[in-house]
């Protein structure tokens, strides 16, 4: 069988038909019913012109985008899509007028999916988008868009699409931010993905080999046991970790569980694991975990035994945060993946008795850093370079040649990925991550990662979190700026702060001043937003 998302979640389906495949609070979808209303969302989709594109020309297949809040319909979205062997588009839920247009237009998506509270935002912008041929609203309050089709009508009148032959080949993207310019939309083969999840999911999880075609014997044995893989995902399926753990649970033929609230609430996170029995929860580095963290010594005593493991990938995660999970979970397994839309790279694991440093990696196999000029960065040397992955999964951005000629690159008659993320290479063959090549700053000649400089801020007892920005300055070119958050009740001294930086780091990587605001802007994935926190540091 080949390893595809729709086909192996097909089998799934036909093996489990009662036990469920996605979990959020009340609503509950069984895999039978899951695979039936993707189904028929899939006729419809199929009347619209979504199909396979041409092999030839990656990205071609038709597009649906979902503009929607975590919820069992964006996974049925999502499910329906590559039946046909189309693309789902992830459309930031936060999106205005402008960014909404711009990333439906440049998608060429011949449908949208979208939540009704969204519904004012697709009015606006909808006349000017004529390649869209169908507007289908998932009710989840009392508006309307007049001229859109309702979710339930759809599925409720279109007959099921029939089951197809896919390839391994076929294309997934995603949509990334970034921090320059509009989104950029990530295209992969899905096979290799698969390939990947089945790898690593058995020791994660504590789970029998898998494979595309053993998958659905797997789940049946284990739903006879009550013992199917039960993964939570926090944070927005509209961002690649979290789409990334949806897709892992149920190639493994178990429960996507989903909280309910559209802002993070770390205390819901911790009551759902112990009503659901969840095993696994996917975080997005510090910007999850802290409040995590604070959420459990507010309220001591939770039964957490069914967790065996926590994921990251996205954002810095802290050693103090692990350990402080770990005290909380003895039998944590704490896997942070050093990864980005394009690629993974490196990890790094964590346990009671295995304790990893803040940012240090251990690389995959297939990774090497590179210099400016394409030399191998040698263990031990202090040299800087940039993470490179060989012959990934990754075909590049779609319409967009340049961007995809500067990042998918052949050194030495090999294919690699460069996503722009800087490092050392230490004498032991572990990488120290220092950041992404886009937040570098300039300072009297001097480069300055912006991540480093976070990370040991966020190591004074005061500071709940923090970014660190560049701004114009006369003298240095760009002045460093540290914003900052502080716990509950602390009091920040600028001084204090900055002479902390001062006694871990070289003094021209210091903050030369400090910005304390109520909370660190940060989008709801848990990325930064130095866009923001650039503005608060140069206020108008």
């Amino acid at each position: 069988m080949e390893a595809h998302n729709a086909s192996i979640w097909e089998t799934v389906a036909d093996a489990i038909p009662d036990a469920d495949a996605i979990v959020q609070q009340a609503r509950r979808r069984t895999w039978g019913d899951f695979e039936a209303r993707a189904a028929r969302l899939a006729g419809a989709f199929a009347e619209a012109g979504v199909g396979p594109g041409d092999p030839a020309e990656p990205g071609s297949a038709g597009k649906v985008a979902l503009y929607l809040y975590n919820s069992p319909e964006y996974m049925e979205t999502y499910f329906a899509a590559f039946k046909l062997r189309g693309i789902p588009v992830n459309v930031n839920y936060r999106y205005l007028d402008d960014e909404l247009l711009y990333l439906v237009d440049n998608s060429e998506s011949l449908v949208v999916v979208f939540h009704s509270s969204l519904g004012d935002r697709i009015g606006r912008v909808r006349d000017r988008l004529p390649n869209v041929r169908r507007w289908i609203e998932v009710a989840d309050d009392d508006a309307h868009l007049e001229g859109a089709e309702r979710y339930e009508d759809v599925i409720a009148s279109t007959g099921p699409a029939p089951r197809i032959e896919r390839s391994a080949d076929d294309v997934t993207m995603t949509y990334t931010g970034g921090t320059t310019g509009m989104p950029k939309g990530v295209m992969s083969r899905m096979g290799p993905g698969i390939a990947a999840a089945h790898a690593g999911l058995p020791t994660l999880l504590q789970l029998p080999a898998l494979t595309p075609e053993t998958v659905a014997t797997v789940a049946a044995e284990q739903a006879a046991t009550d013992s199917r893989p039960r993964v939570m995902s926090p944070p927005p399926l509209m961002h690649g970790t979290g789409i990334a753990a949806a897709n892992w649970v149920l190639n493994a033929g178990g429960t996507l569980i989903l909280v309910d609230g559209r802002t993070f609430d770390p205390h819901e996170v911790w009551d759902t694991v112990e009503r659901e029995g969840v095993h696994a929860i996917t975080v997005v580095g510090d910007p999850f975990a802290r409040p995590m963290v604070r959420a459990l010594e507010e309220k001591p005593g939770r039964d957490l035994s069914s967790m065996k493991c926590i994921t990251s990938a996205g954002a810095m995660f802290s050693k103090e945060v692990k350990e402080a999970l770990v005290e909380h979970m003895p039998q944590l397994l704490i896997v942070d993946f050093m990864a980005s839309t394009e690629a993974s790279m490196a990890q790094s694991v964590f346990t009671k008795d295995v304790r990893t440093d803040t940012a240090k990696f251990a690389m995959t196999p297939t990774t090497k850093v590179f210099t400016d000029d394409d030399r191998v960065v040698e263990p031990g040397s202090g040299e800087i370079g940039m993470l490179a992955v060989a012959e990934t999964p990754t075909l590049g951005y779609y319409k967009d040649p340049e961007k995809t000629a500067r990042t998918i690159r052949e050194i030495d008659g090999t294919r690699w990925t460069i996503p722009g993320d800087y490092a050392t290479v230490e004498a032991d063959g572990t990488i120290t991550l220092l950041g992404r090549g886009s937040q570098v700053i300039n300072t009297g000649g001097e480069k300055v990662f912006a991540e480093e400089v976070e990370e040991v801020l966020k190591t004074h007892g005061v500071i709940d979190d923090c970014l660190v920005v560049g701004v114009p300055d006369e003298r240095f070119g760009s002045r460093i700026v540290a914003v900052v958050s502080a716990r509950d009740g602390a009091e920040v001294a600028p001084a204090d702060l900055i002479a902390h930086a001062r006694s871990k780091l070289a003094a021209y990587k210091a903050p030369k001043d400090v910005v304390v605001v109520a909370t660190v802007p940060r989008a709801p994935n848990g990325k930064a937003d130095y866009k923001t926190a650039r503005a608060l540091a140069v206020p108008v």
